[in-house]
């Protein structure tokens, strides 16, 4: 199975928006997918979902259950300095060494700009899409 880490903003733009990366996660909940995630990710998700789109404590606890039924926990331990634009960043390649993925989905500039790291392709939600249907018989 495909391991995957997907950065804050994927979580967030398939809550709030749908399309491919609520497709991308319904992989996770249907199964498809391996979906790790780390205590960084999610805070950061749930914080952005708070502050800039005004969810309440009740729409974050169902936000959290939904991000929890279709992830598995890893706890980084190796930090990383390899995004010096977004510190940030480095948290999510810190979630994929964790989880041992094999692919990172984002839409950030600053992650897609590296194109992989330690030979995990990092990619967008439609690029991930389409390269996961053309390996399917």
């Amino acid at each position: 199975m495909t391991r995957v880490t997907a950065d804050s903003n994927i979580y967030i733009s398939a809550l709030m928006f749908g399309g491919k990366p609520l497709q991308f996660l319904e992989m996770a909940l249907d199964g498809e997918v391996e979906l790790g995630i780390s205590e960084a990710i999610l805070t950061e998700t749930l914080r952005v979902l708070r502050d800039k789109f005004h969810h309440t404590p009740e729409q974050l606890q169902e936000a959290e259950r939904f991000i929890a039924a279709i992830t598995s926990r890893v706890y980084p331990t190796e930090p990383l300095d390899a995004v010096p634009t977004d510190p940030d960043d480095n948290r999510v390649l810190e979630c994929a060494i964790a989880a041992t993925s094999d692919v990172v989905v984002t839409g950030d500039a600053d992650l897609l700009s590296l194109g992989s790291f330690r030979g995990m392709p990092i990619q967008r939600p439609a690029a991930f899409l389409a390269a996961f249907q053309a390996r399917r018989p």
